[in-house]
């Protein structure tokens, strides 16, 4: 098998990035920037693509890479991952004693603020946990993604309509067409920390938009989620819990109504 990272980037130098990311492997870098253009390049020996575009929005850049994706796993990542040398025989080896699996996620050392998720078993991931993880830590196999017209929504995400949240809807459809997902408990990688391009605390716009994202997920069970997510968050800014329910609720009323539409 052969692997390939498929990195979504912004305003970076993409010649100096392979090397700022050590990657090991092929890669399919899109560059979300003010002008196109193409170029590659080898490092250690690995061909380097690079697709620069004035389009944003982080999943039209990862579906172009995908699209572009030559090798049968890929691996998506972002510009602030620097990954573990060897890391290409450890995803490699995950699929290979995991032939079932269409999609395996991995673990990443993180900043404490921004931890959503720690693989500490290898299991499967079924309906009710798969919305913790990050794109960046999903390898996949890519014609099962492709036999299941899978792809990233262009509606969440940074420098998207709605913020956050193309991670778990990408999940989500997985799931939906019938693939297998799995957790495996190998760290790959590190994240450096950075500001977020999309969170700015817990303002309206971070619930209303939440609300919208539930209603794509949960469907008629959007509400009872909401109300367990903020249960769960217990921070909610400037706001109270009575006034964060009822922006995700209207985010949730937007959502229908986008569908109805």
């Amino acid at each position: 098998m052969k692997l390939q990272v498929l990195v979504s980037a912004v305003n970076e130098n993409v010649n100096a990035l392979a090397a700022k990311m050590n990657l090991e492997t092929e890669a399919v870098i899109v560059n979300q920037c003010d002008h196109f253009a193409y170029q590659e390049y080898l490092h250690k020996g690995r061909c380097i693509r690079c697709f620069s575009m004035a389009e944003r929005g982080v999943g039209l850049s990862r579906n172009t890479a995908l699209m572009r994706a030559e090798a049968e796993i890929c691996l998506f990542s972002d510009e602030d991952i620097v990954f573990i040398s060897g890391y290409e025989k450890t995803v490699l080896e995950a699929f290979r004693q995991n032939p079932d699996a269409d999609v395996i996620t991995f673990n990443f050392k993180v900043d404490p603020s921004r931890a959503t998720y720690h693989n500490q078993a290898k299991r499967r991931i079924r309906w009710y946990n798969y919305g913790r993880y990050p794109t960046y830590a999903v390898a996949a196999r890519v014609e099962s993604l492709r036999r299941a017209n899978v792809g990233f929504s262009l509606l969440f995400g940074g420098g998207a309509r709605y913020s956050n949240g193309e991670d778990s809807l990408f999940l989500h459809d997985c799931l939906k067409k019938g693939l297998h997902l799995y957790a495996d408990t190998a760290q790959i990688g590190e994240e450096v920390y950075r500001e977020s391009t999309w969170f700015k605390g817990y303002n309206a716009r971070f619930f209303q938009d939440r609300g919208v994202l539930y209603h794509s997920l949960y469907g008629i069970w959007a509400k009872p989620f909401s109300l367990r997510f903020l249960i769960r968050l217990g921070d909610f800014g400037e706001l109270s819990l009575k006034q964060a329910y009822g922006l995700m609720k209207q985010g949730i009323r937007e959502g229908a109504k986008r569908r109805a539409d």
